[in-house]
């Protein structure tokens, strides 16, 4: 590693010449990034799918639809409402994206006092739709007293991706100045404070730049614009942090080749062993077929590389030009009084390790009480903020349109096939008794098929009617219902929304042989299949992330202890964080109105912080291994390394809660559990445990921490004289 920090000074202007290239490169393509993001990254191959295309090609259902929801005040008239509603439907005879537009005059119930809809179908996914919602913008007008608004999921998902833009602007300007302030207090000039800033917005340029072209092969999710910036602002800025200020150190007494080769050798080192880290926990979520981990993997892990790889390359390059230059434009006067302030608390830790491991897993454990309450949801139009104009005409449309038992959260959708026309006597009576097992079914609320739309409980007087009765009284029943050898049912649950019930039934009877070969889809069946797809995949991801950790600091510390302890702190620390988010957001304490916890935020917490969090043990713990191997001591080992790390781990994780916690201000509900999921974790990692819990192990272990193989005594043995 040293010769690689002589060969960045020697080459420094070349480094720098190829950076500033790959930034306008990636620059210009991050610009262009967000407009082939779309979704929320909730797509599974799966029965659902395949039952949605059987309706979409078999039943005629259109692939997605617009909702034009029509309101009055109550000043205005019913005719003049009437007439709203009528000149803007024939507004948009010059709107021709559509399949099929629906007037609230055409069917009875489509207008209730003060609220109408209208329906405009598509045969494109609702992510395809930009075009024409810009146009339908500049078709539909309000008026005093009269407006319509448009939802739908094509609306939704167009706001998600503007909320998303929003959300991350305003949190890098409320992370970013909040970030320069606590680099000024760590490094004194504002020339050595800006540099992190510098090399966190070149890392996210390049990735963003270099995500684009993903674009071709794959579907990005919105949330890349708010996972990309969170990751990599945290990261690449920890990393420089870590790197700067082991530079600094080293200034004081050495050239500036000196230096630059040493803290490579060390600070890169260190960065290499936590950026693996990261990769490695963010490579679990690989496991999970669903777009949205996918996705963030993808991202994640690039991340991940371009700001290892800008911390090793572009920060020593830029340090090789500046030399001590580092310190220019001092601001504040630091002392070494932090130094001993540290000293002191580290005396503290390790003269009573008991007491302190004692009461940080005091702690830890009572964090962990409310996980158990945990309820779990995928994101949806509540994800929006609650006064987005599609999300509160959304609501509008349900309440007067939607009886509550008949609201999709509801429906599952069930295509029955048989072996010749489903109308046939023979398959009516295979239906009937499918039908008959569904209505009997205590978590059955209703079954809508042609035998409840038509009134008629008898197979014979159903088949007479479809086969031989009045073509005009039937044609709307078998139009909905009814395909050559398939049959639609429309199955309402009696279960709450988002229920684990409700997702066991429809798992339940996918599998049952009811007699007829039976599709299932709807809202219910996509929760199933998504929870099902998280829980059967994600043990994989979490059990390659704990043996890659351990292995990986297995091999940097040569160390057994070491790794067991930083994996089992980790979920220790982890548990407590979930059971925190679940008491702020689910139980709706300080100020948050009680949601449902992100199906997201669990897995995406975990692996972002597991990995994240190592950066602070590998830092910690490397400096610790180099005064051990100098000394033989482990407690003054201990001491010496929290001294001299705790000042670097406490900016570097300030900056980290300043970052992701500005989320907290988003509107967005999944990116702000996030934001505050990731927050939490960062500090209890950063103070509880790795200040506290680390260290009084540490003294209690002993030499036991450097046990490995047969090599318990080589540290001590070793009187290499190392850089401290």
């Amino acid at each position: 590693m040293e010769k690689f920090g002589g060969y960045i000074y020697r080459n420094r202007k070349w480094v720098l010449m190829i950076w500033v290239i790959i930034i306008c490169l990636c620059g210009f393509f991050a610009l262009k990034l967000p407009s082939v993001l779309s979704g929320n990254g909730f797509e599974y191959k799966g029965e659902y799918n395949e039952t949605r295309k059987l309706l979409e090609e078999n039943f005629g259902h259109a692939k997605s639809s617009i909702i034009l929801v029509f309101e009055k005040d109550q000043s205005v008239s019913n005719t003049d409402f009437r007439k709203f509603i009528k000149v803007t439907i024939e507004k948009l005879d010059d709107f021709d994206g559509a399949k099929k537009i629906t007037s609230p005059f055409e069917r009875e119930g489509m207008i209730k006092d003060q609220n109408a809809y209208g329906l405009i179908t598509f045969d494109k996914k609702a992510e395809n739709l930009s075009k024409e919602i810009e146009k339908l913008k500049t078709l539909l007008k309000n008026k005093p007293g009269l407006k319509v608004t448009m939802t739908g999921e094509p609306i939704i998902v167009q706001d998600l991706n503007v909320a998303s833009q929003e959300d991350l602007a305003k949190a890098e300007m409320i992370g970013l100045p909040i970030a320069l302030l606590v680099l000024v207090l760590a490094f004194g000039s504002l020339v050595a404070a800006s540099l992190p800033l510098v090399i966190g917005v070149v890392s996210i340029l390049a990735t963003m730049g270099t995500v684009y072209f993903f674009s071709y092969s794959a579907d990005l999710t919105i949330f890349i614009l708010n996972i990309v910036p969170m990751i990599g602002l945290a990261l690449s800025i920890d990393f420089a942090l870590l790197f700067i200020n082991r530079y600094k150190e080293e200034l004081q007494s050495k050239s500036i080749r000196e230096s630059l080769e040493i803290t490579v050798a060390t600070a890169g080192r260190s960065i290499i062993f936590s950026g693996l880290c990261v990769f490695i926990g963010l490579s679990g979520l690989w496991f999970i077929k669903i777009d949205i981990f996918q996705n963030v993997a993808l991202g994640g892990m690039i991340v991940v590389l371009i700001s290892a790889l800008c911390a090793l390359t572009f920060l020593p390059a830029l340090l090789a030009i500046l030399g001590k230059k580092i310190n220019k434009l001092s601001v504040l006067r630091i002392s070494d009084k932090q130094t001993s302030i540290w000293h002191k608390f580290a005396k503290l830790v390790m003269r009573r390790p008991v007491i302190m491991a004692a009461a940080a897993l005091a702690i830890l454990l009572v964090g962990l009480i409310p996980v158990k309450q945990m309820v779990l949801a995928i994101p949806g139009t509540d994800s929006l903020p609650a006064k987005y104009p599609s999300r509160v005409a959304l609501e509008t449309f349900q309440e007067h349109f939607i009886a509550e038992e008949k609201r999709d959260a509801k429906k599952v959708t069930v295509v029955l096939q048989t072996n010749g026309k489903v109308i046939e006597k023979n398959n009516l009576e295979k239906v009937s008794k499918v039908i008959d097992k569904l209505e009997n079914d205590q978590l059955v609320n209703t079954v809508d098929s042609p035998f409840s739309a038509t009134g008629i409980t008898n197979v014979e007087q159903l088949y007479q009617l479809l086969n031989h009765g009045n073509m005009t009284m039937t044609a709307p029943i078998t139009d909905y219902f009814i395909r050559d050898n398939q049959m639609l049912l429309e199955v309402y649950l009696n279960t709450d929304e988002h229920s684990a019930k409700a997702r066991q039934w429809v798992s339940e009877w996918s599998e049952k042989d009811i007699g007829v070969k039976a599709s299932f889809g709807g809202p219910i069946k996509f929760e199933q299949e998504i929870f099902a797809e998280i829980y059967q995949k994600a043990p994989y991801g979490l059990l390659l992330i704990m043996v890659s950790t351990f292995i990986i600091l297995m091999a940097a510390f040569r160390s057994i202890l070491i790794p067991i302890k930083a994996i089992l702190m980790n979920v220790l620390s982890l548990g407590c964080t979930f059971g925190i988010v679940v008491w702020i957001f689910q139980q709706g304490h300080l100020g948050i109105t009680p949601v449902d916890i992100a199906l997201i935020l669990p897995v995406f917490v975990f692996t972002l912080v597991f990995g994240l969090s190592m950066d602070y043990e590998v830092f910690l713990i490397s400096r610790i291994q180099e005064f051990y191997i100098r000394t033989g001591n482990n407690s003054e080992a201990t001491i010496s390394g929290l001294t001299y790390t705790s000042k670097i781990i406490t900016s570097a994780a300030a900056i980290m809660i300043v970052v992701t916690g500005a989320f907290a201000f988003t509107g967005v509900m999944p990116v702000k559990q996030l934001g505050v999921g990731i927050a939490i974790a960062i500090f209890i990692d950063a103070t509880i445990v790795r200040m506290v819990l680390v260290p009084a192990l540490m003294k209690l272990l002993g030499d036991w921490n450097w046990w490995f193989f047969g090599y318990k005594n080589k540290h001590q043995q070793d009187k290499r004289k190392k850089p401290a």
